[in-house]
């Protein structure tokens, strides 16, 4: 009987806690384009569109991301995305110039602040409103 009980409380206990998890391409909200111009500002080889892609749990916004169309571009891969919150824009792209570029910038009391990692020429960044503040070579 207690194992029948264990099952079943088990299998209660996930169904509870399961989220539907659902995508949906739509025009980026005011908020989120606010903060991607504010970005392109300072650091305009993060892309400006106006076109993203929403996840939806449970009807919240967990996650955003833009998709690109790299045909006739110098990108082999670019991805960005935009956390919940709209104060974090993640970004990785790959180029033959620039190698593999990664990391992310923060809007933290009205300055854009950017953390870059690039793997071809082996550096991290810190750069403050599009000037860099730190650059260091591993």
């Amino acid at each position: 009987m207690k194992k029948y009980i264990l099952l079943l409380t088990i299998l209660f206990t996930s169904l509870s806690f399961a989220q539907t998890i659902t995508s949906k391409q739509e025009e980026a909200s005011p908020a989120q384009y606010e903060l991607l111009k504010k970005v392109n500002q300072y650091y305009p080889d993060i892309t400006l569109s106006k076109s993203v892609t929403n996840f939806y749990a449970d009807g919240n916004v967990i996650d955003t991301q833009q998709d690109f169309d790299l045909r006739g571009t110098k990108f082999s891969s670019y991805k960005l995305g935009i956390e919940p919150g709209n104060k974090k824009v993640v970004f990785d792209y790959v180029s033959t110039e620039a190698g593999h570029v990664y990391g992310d910038v923060t809007i933290f009391n009205g300055n854009a602040l950017r953390t870059t990692f690039n793997e071809k020429t082996n550096q991290i960044e810190v750069s403050l409103n599009g000037k860099s503040v730190y650059l260091k070579k591993l």
